[in-house]
This record gives C-alpha cells, structure tokens and sequence, in this order.
C-alpha cells in the first residue's frame, strides 16, 4: 500500500489523495449501491480489478478510516468490509458523480438514479441509514 503524500493544502487535491483513484470509487460505489461486503465479491464486480490492486486498496481504505473489516460470522478465514462513519460522508460526493455520470452516459439509467432524481435528499438519508445501521451491528470488529 501506498503512503498518502498530501500535495497541497488544496481541500480538492486533499480528496483526490485519497479518493482520486477510480478502483477507490468503485469499491465504495459497491459498499454504498449493493450488497458487495467481501473480497469476493468486490472481485466479481463488472469492472474486473486485479487481486493485487483490490488488496490494495482494501488496505488504503481501511488505513484511512474509510472503511473496517470484520470477521465473517459465518466463515472465520472471510472478512466482511463496511463503511465508517468518514466513508458514510461520501454518500453525496458518490451520489453527484453517479448523476453527472448517469447524464452522460450512454447506458440505461439505473433504478437508484431515478430514485434520486426524485428525491436525492431522501434517497441519501435512506443510504446513510442503512449504512449507519450497519456499523452499530453486532458484527465483531477486526480492529
């Protein structure tokens, strides 16, 4: 893993340090939109990232509070990743590049896309709820 070297006192190049990577964007896009939580299941995204970089930034994300990982109730060897509170704050900075992308893209838009193209601010309170309630689980911590 790659240490953050902070470029500037810019608060944009600040986000881009740790968010300017697209593998970044997607596994949070993931832990936000679907019910990705593990390593496999990031690995099955359409997007198709590389073992090595996942473990990446899995470690990125979790070094810098973005995210935590537990073990799987289920299977001891499995770690289940879910936002922190810092990651939950990205809701609405994913939920405006999903939008401009939605706009200029040439695919269907998605159902969340119309859902908050009706109501982005509920929608949003919706995520974060969802999210938060995560979090507070009696899921054991790997920390």
């Amino acid at each position: 893993m790659k240490e953050i070297q902070h470029r500037s006192d810019c608060p944009i190049a600040f986000s881009l340090d740790y968010l300017g990577d697209k593998w970044v964007l997607l596994i949070l896009r993931d832990l936000i939109f679907t019910s990705k939580s593990s390593y496999g299941d990031f690995l099955n995204s359409n997007e198709k990232i590389a073992t090595n970089i996942l473990a990446d930034r899995l470690k990125l994300l979790e070094a810098n509070g973005f995210i935590k990982s537990s073990v799987s109730p289920e299977k001891k060897n499995k770690f289940i990743y879910n936002l922190t509170e810092k990651g939950i704050d990205l809701i609405p900075v994913i939920v405006e590049l999903m939008i401009w992308g939605s706009k200029y893209d040439s695919y269907d838009v998605k159902d969340v896309v119309k859902k908050l193209g009706k109501d982005k601010e509920g929608t949003i309170r919706q995520l974060r709820e969802k999210l938060s309630a995560r979090i507070n689980s009696d899921v054991p911590s790997n920390e």
